[in-house]
């Protein structure tokens, strides 16, 4: 008997717990502001940097790969910086290599 009173009372404070929860939701956090988009950095937004950014900037590609290797930067402007600097690796030994 005991346990039925029990359980009967754990259902109900979890149903009122549920329901402040939705009665407190627009209190807590507005319907306009996602706590998803608002915990993701603004860089992160931004479409991935192309090819050519990172061969320009040759420095940002080697600290994005790094990024990458250690798990911090995740995403397609992995591959893209990499590719930048293999393309500039080899301009430099071509350049080298032809003499120039």
């Amino acid at each position: 008997m005991t346990q039925g009173k029990t359980v009967i009372i754990m259902l109900v404070v979890l149903l009122i717990g549920f329901g402040a929860g939705f009665v407190l939701r627009p209190v807590i956090a507005p319907p306009g502001a996602s706590s998803v988009a608002s915990s993701v950095p603004a860089a992160q937004s931004l479409e991935a940097r192309g090819i050519q950014y990172f061969e320009a900037n040759v420095e940002e590609a080697r600290h994005v790969v790094e990024g990458c290797r250690s798990g911090s930067v995740r995403g397609a402007e992995c591959a893209k910086a990499e590719e930048a600097i293999i393309r500039v690796e080899a301009d430099e030994r071509r350049q080298r290599f032809l003499g120039q």
